[in-house]
């Protein structure tokens, strides 16, 4: 991008210096043509170049659409000044002005009007094509964001569906209605719940902790009746962070996680702890105690998570292996101090 402006500026500059040679009327009418147009080059390439490098260097101060007004007046001024001051030493270097004439009102008022014009017209056309490519940033986002969100729902899904998954279901419940009928009613409204919350927030960006929160236990219920004596799950949450939100299926993958890669048996119980860490992040922990056999694990969903925080513009997922726990800790986002999240 700087390199295609670079080239535009170069041949703008001659085609305005051009038009501003043809407009000075008889100023400096005895000088060949050549000598005009060179001295009008230098002013439209020091005017320009420094108007461009007051652009850029606001941009990177204010680069956020929701800051463009505060960009706009700091910049509109700034040129202002440029446009007087600007073209003192190329007057001075063309003998058109004395040293002492160069801090006079009419040297630095000398052509403002065009001058303002130009700049105008160029800084439109600039913070039209900022506009433009922040657009398309915004646009290339939410591609990347709705195509990870299908590859998120058809891994669960793929996860949640397969055979294995509902045989197992199915052989729990039909284990349980022998012998607890409302325990197998219990068990059939989770699941109707798990799928339920997947198919309604398949396009959602984020969730609530709250809701992720109901929805991991719908889960994890399932996964109890499996296992009704050899796994535990624990939550300590705060009221006042239930709010917060983090994208959908997050706590639900690393609760998946937990099971599939270690053991879960009477010898050896796994406990699950979910909690709020200083506000800022939901830790997801387990003790560690890996299955001997385990097929390769191609770490899809830590993989996914990362992925989905990094479209979304945050921070890193933490990841700690000890010798007796595994811990996940992802962040949690605030949507009032995210509003412009989208437009950075």
């Amino acid at each position: 991008m700087k390199l295609k402006e670079v080239h535009i500026r170069w041949i703008g500059i001659p085609i305005v210096a051009l038009i501003a040679d043809a407009t000075d009327g008889d100023h400096l009418a005895s000088e060949p043509f050549w000598y005009t147009y060179l001295i009008a080059i230098c002013f439209t390439a020091v005017y320009w170049s420094g108007a461009t490098y007051i652009i850029y260097r606001f941009r990177r101060v204010f680069p956020e659409i929701s800051k463009t007004a505060k960009r706009l007046t700091f910049t509109a001024l700034v040129i202002v000044v440029w446009m007087m001051i600007g073209g003192i030493p190329v007057k001075l270097a063309f003998n058109l002005c004395t040293l002492a004439e160069a801090f006079t009102i009419n040297q630095h008022a000398e052509f403002l009007p065009f001058n303002m014009v130009a700049a105008t017209v160029i800084s439109l056309g600039y913070e039209a094509f900022y506009f433009f490519d922040k657009w398309k940033e915004q646009f290339t986002l939410n591609q990347q964001l709705k195509n990870q969100q299908i590859r998120t729902q058809y891994e669960v899904l793929q996860n949640q569906m397969s055979p294995h998954f509902l045989f197992n279901s199915l052989n729990t419940l039909t284990s349980i209605i022998p012998e607890n009928a409302e325990a197998a009613v219990s068990f059939t409204e989770k699941l109707s719940e798990v799928y339920r919350y997947i198919l309604q927030n398949k396009d959602r960006e984020l969730v609530s902790l709250s809701e992720e929160i109901e929805f991991v236990k719908s889960y994890l219920y399932l996964l109890r009746m499996r296992y009704p004596d050899n796994l535990s799950v624990e939550f300590k949450l705060n009221y006042q962070y239930l709010d917060l939100t983090i994208p959908p299926l997050t706590l639900q993958m690393l609760a998946e996680n937990a099971i599939k890669h270690n053991v879960v048996s009477k010898a050896k119980p796994l406990k699950i702890e979910i909690y709020v860490e200083n506000g800022k992040s939901v830790v997801v922990r387990n003790n560690l105690q890996r299955k001997d056999s385990l097929d390769k694990s191609t770490k899809t969903g830590l993989e996914n998570i990362r992925k989905r925080y990094s479209i979304l513009g945050q921070k890193e997922i933490d990841v700690i292996t000890s010798a007796t726990n595994f811990m996940v800790a992802v962040p949690l986002i605030d949507l009032l101090e995210e509003k412009d999240l989208r437009f950075t």
